[in-house]
């Protein structure tokens, strides 16, 4: 299959329905090679009898691509070097990395117990930290042999990990620190010919329908905004080699909205060049706060 993608080998986790889907369809469209990973659980992470990975990798295959089905844990050590593995035996080769796969356990602060803490920020952050980290060595590996790659990393964050979330502390969390892993990821990687940028997608998925309720209605224009189809276009193109150059961006995707998000940097400052007293810093941080920029809000305020 032609495409720009046209014979990259992508690894998506979390592909079985979704985001995740509509990403591993997107690359196998574009010619690429999908290793379509999904545990197939419910919403909340618990078991669930079906197996949505096999469909998608079912689909690719209807629609003359490759696709193979991977179905571990890609929270576990092992799960995530299984998860490469399969790639370089199936495929002989790894270019593109995308982590989608996650899940919610939605609680107030003081409603929010220590195993919905640990299980949401398992499945989201370390299970960004694990498959990239097996990944990178095997692309590290390859440049220190002489073969340089041309890959890419696509993480997963969202508007919670970059602005916060009433009632998704957890997850925000999570989501914020993927952009931190990711800004790390960009710096160290790039030596070996690895680009690692994320995305904060917005769209229709089974853990956002309650978001977007008010918007799922087709609207008059018959261009559905929320669909998930909408973002896939920008992590394929992340995901290819023509993406060169471009490392250590977060980009929020919603519709047919694309943003470059600029996060954290210096604001208004003074530096007296001595210790402040609580007062004086009291009333410096007050005049600060005066010129600087209006945080935007958090989703729930």
């Amino acid at each position: 299959m032609s495409g720009i993608c046209a014979g990259r080998v992508v690894v998506v986790t979390g592909a079985g329905r979704g985001l995740g889907r509509a990403h591993a369809l997107a690359f196998a469209a574009e010619g690429a090679r999908v290793v379509v990973n999904d545990l197939g659980v419910g919403l909340d992470g618990t078991p669930h009898p079906d197996s949505p990975a096999a469909r998608v990798a079912a689909e690719i295959r209807e629609a003359g691509g490759e696709a193979v089905v991977h179905a571990a844990d890609i929270a576990t050590s092992e799960g995530a070097a299984s998860l490469v593995t399969t790639a370089l035996e199936t495929y002989g080769r790894l270019d593109t990395l995308v982590n989608n796969a996650g899940f919610l356990r939605d609680r107030m602060l003081v409603n929010l117990d220590e195993d919905d803490w640990d299980a949401v920020v398992r499945v989201h952050l370390k299970g960004h930290f694990l498959p990239l980290r097996h990944a990178a060595a095997h692309w590290r590996a390859e440049a220190k042999a002489g073969r340089t790659p041309t890959a890419r990393i696509v993480n997963t964050s969202s508007g919670a990990g970059l602005l916060g979330s009433v009632g998704q502390g957890n997850y925000s969390a999570s989501k914020a620190g993927i952009v931190a892993l990711t800004l790390v990821a960009a710096a160290e990687l790039a030596r070996y010919g690895v680009q690692v940028n994320a995305i904060a997608p917005a769209a229709r998925t089974r853990m956002t329908e309650r978001t977007f309720a008010d918007t799922m209605a087709a609207p008059d224009t018959g261009f559905d905004a929320m669909a998930p189809e909408n973002v896939s276009p920008l992590v394929v193109w992340l995901g290819s080699a023509a993406s060169e150059g471009v490392t250590g961006r977060v980009f929020e995707a919603e519709g047919g909205r694309i943003t470059v998000m600029e996060g954290w940097r210096p604001g208004p400052t003074v530096d007296r060049g001595a210790r402040w007293s609580p007062a004086e810093a009291g009333e410096t941080v007050t005049k600060l706060l005066a010129e600087a920029t209006v945080p935007g809000a958090v989703y729930g305020a």
